[in-house]
């Protein structure tokens, strides 16, 4: 056959295979491509768009090794995912009204905002092991190795709680700035967004001790640590900080989608959730160049990293995604 010939014959195969419907596959419920367009190696696309059904208003997200564990907003729920293949393996419930979620090594810790408490579940069953109270509309949680610090947005501080058993041991709450919302671990220290007055705190984690509060951008919630550096989704600057750990001092400031709120690191990149745009963008660590923004569900709000794959929850479209 020509060379011609060839061309012509791989022309109509891919015209034929971008007009064949899309076909529902196991627990996926959105993909752009078909399953032969994903075996003639048009894939892209296809896995950037793979999401997965879970409960109402899902908001935070985080990896236990093997499954994915999101916080369902208005059901009151958490849903555990296989990570491999995001399977449903069990829905359970929590608080009212949870968002944030922390992984301790064998538990898995649900803030409930409305509850004003967190719940403490076994990963491998999902079993409630104690329910514990916190601040006024808690947000999220942050695990230290030892304790869970979670921030509380009305009261401006944050607790520790011993994640042995879910004491409050001594002076275990420690005040911050305004409305505290996201919040992160550098290996010693503890990292607060106040999303009220555009700074993060830098606490001691050994003992709370106040280490600096350094401006940021507007409206500040998610945090992520990359091993040398802080990155902080400013909500209404639609940009991203990046602050150096050891002192604060800001190292840059780089343009993302719109109204981004959270944050991951994936060991090189930093990933951006957008909740007002509808995407997220992917920056490389180490410069900040953006290096992409794919589309998401419906207000994508937070993201995280399970050693391959990046997972974000569509807040709006009850479902994540897998990319």
């Amino acid at each position: 056959m020509s060379k011609f010939l060839r061309l012509v014959v791989l022309s109509v195969l891919t015209l034929s295979l971008l007009s064949v419907p899309a076909l529902a596959q196991n627990g996926v419920n959105v993909s752009i491509q078909n399953p032969l367009q994903i075996a003639t190696l048009h894939w892209y696309n296809a896995n950037l768009t793979t999401s997965f059904g879970v409960g109402a208003n899902p908001v935070g997200v985080a990896f236990d090794g093997s499954s994915i564990w999101v916080t369902n907003g208005i059901d009151n729920t958490v849903t555990k995912l296989r990570a491999s293949d995001g399977s449903v393996l069990g829905t359970f419930g929590v608080g009212s009204f949870p968002t944030g979620v922390v992984f301790d090594g064998a538990n898995v810790w649900v803030v409930n905002d409305s509850g004003n408490t967190v719940t403490k579940l076994r990963a491998s069953d999902g079993t409630v092991l104690g329910t514990f109270s916190a601040g006024t509309n808690p947000q999220y949680a942050a695990f230290d190795g030892a304790n869970i610090w979670v921030t509380n947005y009305s009261n401006n501080n944050v607790m520790k709680l011993r994640a042995s058993d879910g004491a409050c041991v001594g002076t275990c709450t420690f005040a911050v700035g305004t409305n505290p919302v996201g919040v992160a671990f550098d290996g010693a220290n503890i990292w607060v967004a106040n999303i009220s007055d555009n700074t993060v705190t830098k606490l001691r984690a050994s003992d709370g001790g106040l280490l600096g509060t350094f401006s940021v951008g507007t409206h500040p919630q998610g945090l992520a640590f990359d091993g040398l550096h802080i990155w902080v989704a400013n909500s209404l600057s639609n940009n991203v900080t990046e602050l150096r750990a050891s002192d604060g001092k800001v190292l840059g400031t780089f343009g993302v989608g719109s109204f981004p709120n959270t944050v991951a690191f994936d060991g090189a990149n930093i990933w951006v959730a957008n909740f007002g745009s509808n995407s997220v963008t992917k920056l490389r660590a180490i410069d900040g160049s953006v290096l992409g923004t794919f589309s998401a569900g419906t207000n994508p709000a937070s993201v995280a990293f399970d050693g391959s794959n990046i997972w974000v929850t569509n807040s709006s479209s009850n479902s994540v995604s897998k990319f």
